[in-house]
């Protein structure tokens, strides 16, 4: 069965692209007789805004999408809300490092700060050198009972990553191009990476479709999934949402036009609003140019979408 999902972080208020992603996953599932699940990634708690999600939440359903699974209805695969799937990451983050796809980090945010500043002194790529990839057991253990502060950083092996997206194409990257990315906080919280990778794997998700903003992630989360040992989903990423002046559409440049509820609070219909999004990166097989959401959840196909940034 097809599961996407739409995963909104409550930093702000629904973002027109956010909107449109939502609603693309939910014509997809809907075209495929699949489940459209709703989670909420709030493992950044530094940027979190109060009332954010109820506001998000209200946003999608005056649009008409409701959803199948999500942290207000709960489902199979509860909970919903990452800030309560802690220990679900710990557990696998340990799991990663016993399997050889990643370790543990011991450096100071002092000592990676200096690193920081030589590469770029250096005008060098500004990546993770390692010191502690090949750290011996004893050393580690002992740091460990000396409960010592660390990371968990993704081991980023040698070669390439290749992968089909369902818009773009092959993709092909060299892996030494990638970073050691942090996968788990000192905090204990886990990084966008981890989390979203054990969240879809966990939650049975068959198909990612996100904006393109996250492809430079995705070979970092198909190592993820190979050191899992895991299937992994396919991978659809949509254009990004642009402004008449052809740059990315945001709050800093753009103001609140930005935001569903700026037209929802001016009297816009919701099913003017339905139609605006879905023509911002896809087309249909004729010239219509007015669609129902019933009329788009027969008509949508994902094969249909551009590369192109939407206007």
């Amino acid at each position: 069965m097809v599961r996407v999902r739409f995963a909104p972080s409550p930093t702000g208020e629904l973002h027109l692209g956010s909107a449109r992603t939502a609603l693309y996953n939910y014509l997809f599932a809907k075209k495929n007789d699949g489940k459209f699940i709703m989670r909420l990634e709030d493992t950044d708690q530094e940027r979190l805004v109060e009332g954010s999600l109820k506001r998000m939440l209200g946003g999608l359903a005056w649009l008409g999408l409701t959803w199948d699974e999500g942290p207000d209805i709960g489902g199979p695969y509860v909970p919903y809300i990452q800030s309560e799937r802690l220990p679900i990451y710990k557990k696998q983050a340990d799991e990663l490092i016993n399997r050889g796809g990643a370790y543990y980090c011991f450096c100071s945010a002092q000592r990676l700060e200096v690193l920081r500043r030589v590469q770029e002194a250096e005008k060098q790529i500004t990546k993770y050198d390692r010191a502690c990839l090949n750290l011996k057991p004893e050393e580690i253990k002992a740091k460990l009972e000396a409960k010592l502060p660390y990371i968990v950083r993704l081991k980023i092996p040698a070669g390439q990553t290749i992968f089909n997206d369902l818009i773009r194409g092959q993709i092909k990257v060299d892996n030494t191009s990638l970073d050691d990315s942090v996968l788990l906080k000192s905090d204990g919280f886990p990084t966008y990476h981890l989390a979203n990778v054990v969240d879809d794997h966990l939650m049975e998700i068959t198909h990612v479709i996100r904006g393109e903003e996250w492809l430079p992630s995705t070979p970092k989360h198909l190592l993820i999934y190979q050191g899992f040992g895991w299937s992994t989903p396919e991978f659809a990423h949509l254009p990004n949402v642009l402004n008449e002046k052809k740059t990315k559409l945001s709050k800093r440049k753009d103001g609140e036009a930005v935001w569903v509820q700026t037209y929802q609070a001016q009297g816009y219909l919701p099913e003017a609003m339905v139609n605006y999004l879905a023509f911002l990166g896809w087309h249909p097989k004729d010239d219509r140019e007015f669609f129902t959401l019933a009329d788009l959840t027969k008509e949508f196909d994902l094969s249909r979408a551009q590369k192109a940034g939407a206007i």
